[in-house]
């Protein structure tokens, strides 16, 4: 019996040991990568470069990562002007305008803001590029896709198939507007096409109101090429969309030629701290389950997008 239960404490503390490994582990880990992101990147280790890099990646649905980008190379006075490099088909219209907003105060207040365009900058990725002073784009790059879209769907035949009766209750005539259920009414998809328009007009006015002067044809031509083509990096520049054809470091020697800035040339990627902590985990989870019953709630009514 004393033998069994010594075998248990040694065995308990052998697990404790065990965790107590793994979590040192994991806390050398983290602090690394909090260590390393709260550095500016950039071409040899010098963290006195003039040139600053906000990358956008994927898929634009939230706008704050990318702003805190933007305000920390604003705030940074080594930095004397930045290079927004667009790697996104696009994405959601409210955080694309926010970023859109944020790029025209700082061009227009505080330092000079650039773009680089990598392999896709189509619809929203267009959007926030238009925003700045200057486009560069590789010949190859696809972009434009000018346009906004919203998906439906009407599954009423497939309930009806399964022999499956939804039922909604609803306060406001127009509150389940877009439910799979059902086909939508006239009048409800003349309510929709309405608020498209309107907003696809924004994205037209907002990047004339930057290009104005670089547009094909003016403000007709625009309209003419903002219909969701897709154009090469090429095709772009033909048509006054993008302004030079240039990869990213050959952007960032023209910028710093075009500034005559006395720096020597670099760049420094802009990072944000990585979320690793157990607290901002259980945060995030919380953050998951209120958006799920809100988009219950609202009957997850598909995101107004601008996406290619």
């Amino acid at each position: 019996m004393a033998e069994n239960r010594s075998r248990g404490i040694v065995g308990i503390f052998i697990l404790i040991g065990i965790l107590f490994f793994i979590f040192m582990i994991f806390a050398f880990y983290t602090i690394s990568n909090l260590k390393g992101a709260t550095q500016l990147g950039d071409m040899d280790g010098s963290k006195d470069k003039p040139i600053a890099v906000v990358e956008v990646e994927g898929v634009i649905m939230q706008a704050k990562p990318t702003i805190e980008k933007l305000l920390k190379a604003e705030k940074d006075k080594k930095i004397k002007a930045i290079l927004l490099r667009v790697n996104s088909p696009g994405g959601a219209v409210g955080p694309t305008q926010e970023i859109y907003e944020e790029i025209r105060r700082i061009d227009k207040d505080v330092k000079p803001v650039y773009a680089s365009f990598g392999a896709v900058s189509a619809s929203g990725g267009y959007y926030i590029g238009a925003a700045c002073r200057k486009i560069y784009a590789n010949a190859g790059a696809l972009t434009g896709s000018i346009g906004v879209i919203m998906n439906f769907m009407d599954l009423s035949k497939v309930y009806e198939w399964a022999k499956v009766k939804p039922e909604v209750i609803k306060a406001g005539k127009y509150k389940d507007i877009g439910s799979a259920a059902r086909q939508m009414t006239d009048e409800e998809r003349l309510l929709m096409t309405e608020m498209i328009e309107n907003v696809h007009e924004q994205f037209i006015m907002d990047i004339y109101k930057v290009r104005e002067k670089k547009i094909k044809g003016g403000l007709d031509g625009l309209r003419e090429y903002a219909q969701g083509q897709i154009y090469s990096g090429q095709g772009a520049v033909e048509r006054g969309l993008v302004d030079e054809l240039a990869g990213m470091y050959e952007a960032g020697r023209r910028v710093h030629k075009e500034l005559n800035l006395k720096e020597k040339f670099g760049f420094k990627f802009i990072k944000l701290k990585k979320k690793l902590t157990f607290m901002e985990v259980l945060e995030g989870i919380e953050e998951t389950v209120q958006d799920f019953k809100y988009g219950v709630m609202n009957n997850q009514i598909p995101l107004l997008i601008y996406k290619q």
